[in-house]
């Protein structure tokens, strides 16, 4: 009998959570071996990696934003060290006013408590040549934009010099499960956990959760001229490690399944960028993904109502970049018996889901 390979955690799926997820646990000490579909991570296709603390049409500020933000800047700057790979693009990003009511609004919210140390000034002119920006506008900090593909590539890269990556289709026929152990292929650990995004919908464990496929696409647009923030009004626009080449972005699809690009969605984009800047652009290319969305819009977390070492970190939704470093160190901790997983994102929230459809 061939020996398997001892390991602490399984991770389905390397996606931005699992990546997230991996190098948490390895910070940790722990021993994992992460499975990835190539050709899967199709949320992070439509990712422009924006993380921006004033979200919304009404610009609030996102949900735990106070902890969130100063946690994900961290560690990303952390991991950019130990991967030795620039991935991580602290920007301000400037958002125009469309109105002198609006204006007025964000002059005295500015100065609010919980939101002034995430605005870096508020303008009553225009201050961008490049944007229609006739009211002013507002400038955040702690924002800017992780460069998805590259992150994601640098854990993969890593993963594979400690020969604890597998590039396969995860075959759930091939999984033995008891109370104490997990055994995939020649590997036995305590746990396993799929981050495995949309695909939870075809899981057998976890195909009650409410994971719901949210269809994007974004722009892929060149510009003579390099603004010194990303603009976000309507769309995101937010440069890349390409000269002049920017990412537009994105739309919001939910009722569109179809996997691939669109002409209504590419005018949409266009549409809305030509509102926001006032230099022409040339489109290079149109893409699309599928982000894992709750109804909620709260990440899930936490172990199978039956099976405790099999457990769920999906969810992510579109704000991936900024939630999945936060809740992907919430459940490390949660693993070394550290921490509870908080009530707002953790998968007991769900579990009538699972009794209803174990008692059919």
């Amino acid at each position: 009998m061939p020996i398997k390979t001892k390991v602490d955690h399984i991770i389905v799926g390397q996606g931005l959570a699992g990546s997230c997820l991996a190098i948490q646990l390895l910070n940790r000490g722990k021993k994992i071996v992460t499975f990835d579909e190539p050709g899967k991570n199709r949320a992070s296709k439509v990712a422009a990696g924006l993380f921006n603390p004033i979200t919304g049409k009404r610009m609030t500020k996102s949900w735990k934003a106070d902890e969130i933000f100063p946690y994900l800047i961290q560690f990303y700057s952390d991991t950019e060290r130990l991967l030795s790979k620039k991935f991580f693009h602290p920007l301000p990003i400037y958002r125009p006013f469309v109105s002198v009511e609006e204006q007025n609004e964000w002059m005295a919210l500015s100065a609010a408590e919980g939101v002034k140390n995430f605005i870096d000034k508020v303008f009553t002119g225009s201050v961008y040549d490049q944007t229609n920006d006739l009211f002013g506008g507002i400038l955040t900090t702690q924002s800017g934009y992780l460069d998805v593909s590259s992150f994601m590539l640098a854990v993969c890269s890593s993963l594979k010099k400690e020969n604890v990556y597998r590039e396969n289709n995860f075959d759930f026929s091939r999984l033995k499960v008891s109370i104490a152990t997990i055994e995939y292929e020649d590997t036995e650990a305590s746990s396993i956990i799929f981050c495995d995004g949309v695909r939870a919908n075809n899981n057998p464990f976890f195909d009650w959760l409410p994971v719901r496929p949210l269809k994007g696409e974004t722009l892929s647009v060149s510009m003579d001229e390099k603004p010194g923030a990303i603009f976000n009004r309507g769309v995101y626009l937010v440069p890349t490690d390409q000269d002049n080449s920017f990412t537009v972005g994105a739309t919001y699809q939910p009722n569109d399944s179809s996997e691939m690009t669109s002409t209504m969605a590419r005018n949409e984009l266009e549409e809305k960028l030509r509102a926001l800047v006032k230099i022409p652009f040339t489109v290079n290319h149109q893409n699309w993904g599928i982000r894992p969305t709750t109804p909620d819009r709260r990440p899930i977390l936490g172990p199978h109502p039956i099976h405790k070492n099999i457990i769920a970190f999906n969810g992510m939704g579109t704000k991936g970049v900024s939630l999945a470093p936060y809740f992907s160190g919430q459940l490390a901790d949660w693993l070394e018996g550290k921490t509870e997983i908080q009530n707002e994102v953790n998968i007991e929230r769900f579990k009538a889901l699972y009794s209803r459809l174990s008692s059919l």
